[in-house]
């Protein structure tokens, strides 16, 4: 039976708050990390070895490697796939992330 009321289950989780490389951003409950990044105005977070050429979000699914990025502590995660936690550190990737 529809009552018209909101239930509690039916509102929004509230948003939290993540790091990138020590700035404050706002992310959202089942939020990528890559589209936390976006939603705050932020297109690159790692560059090529070679040439350090910029690179962020590409296919946004998984398939490229283009978003990597680490996350407290841990390279190589692909930003696309890693949702974003209440309190999570991320920094830009610096080359493979071990070195």
């Amino acid at each position: 039976m529809n009552t018209g009321h909101a239930r509690a289950a039916d509102r929004p989780a509230a948003p939290f708050e993540v790091t990138f490389d020590g700035r404050p951003l706002v992310a959202l409950p089942g939020q990528t990390v890559g589209a936390a990044l976006l939603a705050a105005g932020l297109r690159s977070w790692r560059t090529t070895r070679r040439t350090g050429r910029p690179r962020g979000l590409f296919c946004g699914i998984g398939v490229c490697f283009d978003c990597l990025i680490t996350v407290n502590g841990q390279p190589s995660l692909r930003a696309c796939l890693t949702e974003a936690r209440p309190g999570d550190v991320v920094t830009t990737q610096e080359g493979t992330g071990h070195e």
